[in-house]
């Protein structure tokens, strides 16, 4: 059976390889060769002439690429006919297309799906709302378009795997059959990573207390600014043993103006983007993790923290609060450095080992072989839907 998965996500080419600088990874699309024969990506495509270290193999058996031009900018508009007549044709020709919303090719692809008949499920992975009203003055404008056509999408979806425990299935409900999934798939935990974090609390001396954020650095939803912001504020109170890593690929010029400004940029470390494996090893040499941002489905970054037994705290958006305990997640406005400041000074010793016992024991409910029977159960479902 020859399956579709529809997605935005640009794919590197370098020698005939396909790389991914998230989370499509062959590991990843191997989660569905391993229900269906053949799998047909379409998404954007970025040739390089030099590879980088940040990548990751995507490339596996029995998975094609196709390149569906970018069409979501002003002077590509006219792309979008080719765009649609390249999607038209794969949908025609495949037997079932799973459609990774939000994004622009996954909605073209499911909506295509529909008007063949063809059957279909749609990852919900992520709150456009969110994403476009965050995004600026122009994508508050889309954002109630986007909306409302993600809901009509999911709604109408007769198998619909949602990343979140009931964030997006309650802004995006479907009329179908659903799971909850996530997309995090850890593996690895032993006794060892949470006795390592609960020595290190314990012997800590306070003298510097190093929180960290795995984001891009020049998407301004990310939220950094606010932790900045918040380190300046405590600052001025004449509490200075707080220092920011921030790990991530773009451009900081933003974010290095908000620490000026604020009076701490020899507390503000950009650290750039990480391979995948050096995360786990950066993670392990800081003390609290935040995820700041305003637009999110259900972190990855933030489980993978809490899986190395990290305290951390967030902002009230989308599936945060549901991985981290009520009295550590703040407001998701302007107005919530107090609440920031107030989070970072109650993190005292035994507040640290109680949160990270915790997390801890959050985080294993990710581990991969849980997370992979579920879906993979799913998938086999809409396999044998798909193949009456």
């Amino acid at each position: 059976m020859k399956l579709i998965f529809a997605h935005d996500h640009i794919f590197h080419k370098y020698n005939n390889q396909y790389y991914s600088t998230g989370g499509l990874s062959k590991e990843m699309l191997e989660r569905y060769t391993s229900v269906f024969d053949e799998v047909v990506v379409l998404s954007r495509q970025k040739h390089i002439k030099t590879y980088s270290d940040n990548l990751t193999v995507a490339s596996s058996e029995r998975v094609k690429f196709i390149d569906i031009p970018n069409f979501k900018s002003i002077k590509s508009i006219n792309s979008i006919f080719k765009a649609k007549k390249i999607i038209q044709e794969e949908v025609k020709n495949c037997d079932a297309l799973i459609g990774r919303l939000p994004s622009s090719i996954g909605a073209l692809a499911v909506s295509e799906a529909a008007r063949k008949q063809k059957p279909y499920l749609v990852e919900v992975v992520a709150c456009p709302w969110d994403a476009f009203w965050n995004h600026s003055f122009k994508g508050k404008l889309f954002a109630p378009f986007q909306y409302l056509k993600t809901r009509k999408l999911v709604f109408n979806s007769l198998y619909s795997i949602y990343v979140t425990n009931q964030f997006l299935q309650g802004r995006y409900p479907t009329n179908g059959e659903s799971i909850n999934c996530s997309n995090v798939a850890l593996k690895g935990f032993n006794s060892s990573i949470i006795n390592n974090r609960l020595d290190r609390i314990n012997h800590s001396k306070n003298n510097k207390i190093i929180i960290g954020t795995t984001a891009a650095i020049d998407v301004k939803y990310k939220g950094q600014e606010y932790i900045i912001q918040s380190l300046g504020e405590l600052k001025k109170q004449g509490i200075s043993n707080f220092e920011y890593q921030l790990v991530g690929g773009g451009d900081s010029k933003y974010l290095r103006s908000v620490a000026k400004r604020y009076d701490v940029i020899e507390k503000v470390k950009f650290l750039g983007s990480l391979p995948h494996d050096e995360i786990f090893k950066w993670l392990d040499t800081i003390d609290i993790y935040t995820q700041p941002s305003r637009q999110e489905g259900l972190p990855r970054a933030l489980v993978e923290a809490m899986s190395r037994g990290l305290p951390a705290f967030g902002a009230n958006t989308a599936g945060i609060p549901e991985l981290l305990d009520k009295n550590f997640i703040f407001s998701n406005t302007r107005k919530n450095i107090s609440e920031i400041n107030k989070i970072l000074i109650g993190f005292n010793t035994q507040v640290m080992l109680e949160q990270a016992k915790r997390n801890y024991r959050e985080a294993k409910k990710y581990e991969k072989k849980i997370i992979e029977h579920r879906r993979n159960e799913f998938l086999k479902q809409f396999k044998n839907f798909a193949d009456v």
